[in-house]
């Protein structure tokens, strides 16, 4: 996590599929090299919210790779075919995430690409979960509360990326960014509203909830009810990346320079009055 010396907004941002420390021993378990392993990384996208953290907002970031560790999927979802061993009996074998490869421990990379060549040992995907995942939301759940009881509400911000195309159907282009709100549950509506606003005045296109509605976490943590609200910003990476090289390209400064100025309004939301009443009463 990075930390502003004091959190001045109640925003809390999150990049869970942003890590690019591969473990050794995961890439050698595995049949991809290292470049095919990163097709589902969201390569970058903490160092393109990385300007929340002077705004005064904390910036959560996984450093370990979502092929290795899922951390917006629940605890448990793992596929029995994956593992040598039994899994414990209140594993969820049967969710559609698990179906599509893309579970706790993922099966496969984007694109269908499968991530090993041999069964690994039920052990070694439970202590993954023990000792990195349940750290890693034990630290997003504390950083929510805390921010909710000091300015009353909290706002989770959870940041993504997508590919460009649509892969069901090469060449059709997707929105510059995607929010994700469950359909409305997961935050009140004139946060997403407002984010769609800034982003669709400073040039993208946006769209709403498809193809991307938002995943564990955003279902998990959005809790408007109970004034923590959640929601989910997809990033199209031909804006600010080569897809193929996974290096930034001539537009990544831009879009660092735009997010700075989503966050920044998107965070003056209560000063202007946006905000519904209820949000502010404990």
């Amino acid at each position: 996590m990075i930390a502003p010396a004091e959190q001045r907004i109640p925003f809390v941002f999150d990049s869970p599929h942003s890590g690019r420390s591969y473990p050794a021993d995961f890439l050698a378990a595995s049949r991809l090299d290292e470049r095919a392993i990163r097709r589902s990384e969201d390569t970058f996208v903490d160092e393109l919210f990385l300007s929340v953290v002077r705004l005064g907002a904390p910036l959560m970031r996984a450093n370990f790779p979502r092929a290795w560790l899922d951390v917006n999927r629940e605890p448990y979802e793992l596929d029995p075919g994956m593992f040598d061993g039994v899994l414990p009996p209140y594993a969820n074998v049967r969710s559609m995430r698990v179906a599509g490869g893309l579970g706790t421990i993922a099966r496969v990379v984007s694109e269908n690409v499968e991530i090993y060549d041999r069964p690994l040992p039920v052990d070694a995907a439970l202590e993954r979960i023990e000792s990195v995942y349940k750290p890693y939301h034990d630290r997003l759940a504390g950083l929510l509360e805390a921010t909710r009881r000091r300015f009353g509400f909290a706002v989770l911000v959870d940041c993504h990326s997508m590919p460009s195309s649509v892969r069901s159907a090469p060449g059709r282009m997707r929105a510059d960014f995607v929010l994700g709100d469950r359909y409305g549950a997961s935050c009140a509506p004139e946060i997403a509203d407002v984010a769609a606003t800034i982003l669709s005045r400073l040039g993208y296109t946006v769209a709403r909830n498809k193809p991307y509605a938002g995943g564990h976490i955003t279902e998990h943590y959005g809790r408007p009810a109970e004034g923590i609200h959640a929601l989910q910003i997809e990033i199209n990476r031909a804006l600010y990346m080569n897809e193929r090289s996974l290096q930034p390209n001539a537009g990544f400064a831009q879009v660092v320079a735009d997010l700075a100025i989503f966050a920044r309004e998107l965070s003056e939301m209560p000063d202007g009055g946006l905000w519904p009443m209820p949000l502010a009463a404990e």
